[in-house]
Parts: structure tokens; C-alpha cells; sequence
């Protein structure tokens, strides 16, 4: 089941909001949590933006702790609040030294979510140090309508995809391409008509080259036409993709719907290293 609530996000920072050195930076969207910089533009109900950023100039302890809050708010295009996080404390460490603090957020697009225009506001306060500055993130995003679509794409380390993973990894890693399938039509199994309408929908992974040829001759196809239940507007599925060749790819995800003849694309960059 795919999550169907609005929740934090972080994105272009407020010039006026400078204050005390603290500075938010290097913002971007991003495949997952650990992913790389992934392209902007409108999003689909059951997807999820995840943002990376850098939190520059906090205090950092003698022992490389550092204490700081966020809180968030997102605003319709009437600028009415909609959802509220209050400030969350957080405390995270730097071992390697400096004062900077990679960080992360995401928004999730609820499967309900009316279409529009939407501004998330959020506000970063340093409690390490003594007049405790602050700094505003805004960012404006836009919803469509819905859709049949691949959504929530990113890779993991485990199968369950709780374990997030980068998009860069090394030669003998394995990782899990994780998304999510939403906007698919169910029917009724004639056969059995007293069962729950469930989708057919069919997955393919495809590995692209840097000149954009398939890797393999043939993809191995996931069937997904049971066991969806009736309140669910989306299913997730994985791919396991071992690394087995130095090189950049695009791993191009496809998804075609059996009942409503309907075709979905998603690309996914991906980059392999050597060992040494």
C-alpha cells in the first residue's frame, strides 16, 4: 500500500532569512534518499520528492554533536496552510569534523491529493549555538491529476527498501530498485466473480548504456494481477539489480497497464565504480 499523507520537505532557500552564518545549501531533488540529483518538474498522486541538502556553519560540540530543530508547513495556492509540523528536535554527529550537516527530507503526494499548486515552508533553527540562528527553505511544486504512472522510485539496500542506498555504487554491489505502480484499472476475474477486482499490470527493467543501448537482449517481466487489495490505489515491487560492469547506465523502468492499455516510462540514472 502506498502512503497517502503530506509530509516534510525542503528546497530553495530564502535569501532574507541569513542570519548568524548558518546557510542552507546545495539543494536538490533527488532519486531516494541517497540518490542522485533528479530532474524537477510535476508530480503525480503516490509519488514522493525527496530533497538533499547541506546545513552549513551549525555548531558542532567538542565531541562533534550538533543540536538543531526543523519544522515545516504546506500551503495551498491561497497561501492556507494545509499541514503543520511542529518544530522536531534532532541531534546528529560528525566524526570526520567541519561544520557542515548533509540533510535530508521528502513530500510525500498523498493518492488523494487535489491538483495544483502547492508552497512548502521550511525552517531550520541551530540550538547549538547561543542566539540560536535560523533559516527559511520555500519551494513551490505542482500536483497533476491523476495518473496512471511509476512513482516513489529509488533504491535500497534490502529487499523491504527500509535500508536507503545511492544510485553510485561499486563493482560486486547489489542494490534494489524500489517504485511504486499507481492509476491502474482493476476488472473482475471472470472465472470467479465473487473475487476482489484486481490490476493487471506488467513491470519491465531495462538496462540503458551511455549510448542508450540495451544491455540485454530481453527484460525479465514482473505480472502483477493478484493479490492487490480493494483499498489500495497503488502497489510497490523491486527489481534486483546486481553491478556488475563499470560504467553509467539508465536503468528505464516500464509499466504497461493490461486493462486500460495504458504505457508508463521512468528512467533512473545509475553509475558504477571500480573497486580500486
Amino acid at each position: 500500500m502506498l502512503p497517502s499523507l503530506l509530509m516534510m520537505s525542503a528546497l530553495v532557500l530564502t535569501p532574507a532569512q541569513t542570519d548568524g552564518g548558518l546557510r542552507l545549501s546545495n539543494v536538490r531533488n533527488t532519486f531516494g534518499e541517497l540518490g542522485g540529483t533528479r530532474p524537477e518538474g510535476k508530480l503525480i498522486p503516490g509519488d514522493i520528492l525527496f530533497v538533499g541538502f547541506d546545513i552549513e556553519g551549525i555548531a558542532v560540540d567538542a565531541e562533534g554533536n550538533v543540536d538543531y530543530t526543523m519544522a515545516m508547513e504546506v500551503l495551498d495556492r491561497n497561501g492556507k496552510p494545509i499541514f503543520k509540523q511542529d518544530p522536531a528536535t534532532k541531534k546528529d554527529f560528525l566524526p570526520l569534523g567541519g561544520n557542515k550537516l548533509p540533510a535530508r527530507a521528502f513530500v510525500t503526494i498523498g493518492l488523494d491529493q487535489q491538483p495544483g499548486e502547492y508552497t512548502l515552508r521550511l525552517t531550520v533553527t541551530d540550538n547549538g549555538s547561543a542566539a540560536k540562528p535560523s533559516q527559511v527553505l520555500t519551494r513551490r511544486f505542482e500536483v497533476t491529476p491523476p495518473t496512471f504512472g511509476i512513482v516513489a522510485v529509488h533504491t535500497s539496500v534490502n529487499e523491504q527498501g527500509n535500508i536507503p542506498a545511492p544510485t553510485t555504487g561499486t563493482v560486486g554491489q547489489s542494490v534494489f530498485v524500489q517504485l511504486g505502480v499507481v492509476g491502474f484499472e482493476r476488472a473482475k476475474d471472470p472465472k470467479d466473480p465473487k473475487k476482489p477486482a484486481q490490476p493487471d499490470v506488467v513491470l519491465e527493467m531495462t538496462p540503458l548504456d551511455e549510448r542508450g543501448q540495451p544491455t540485454i537482449q530481453k527484460s525479465q517481466p514482473i505480472r502483477v494481477n493478484a493479490g492487490v487489495d480493494e483499498k489500495d490505489g497503488g502497489f510497490t515491487i523491486r527489481f534486483l539489480l546486481p553491478m556488475t560492469r563499470v560504467g553509467k547506465y539508465t536503468i528505464r523502468l516500464k509499466a504497461t497497464d493490461n486493462h486500460s492499455k495504458k504505457t508508463a516510462t521512468y528512467d533512473l540514472p545509475i553509475s558504477v565504480m571500480p573497486t580500486d
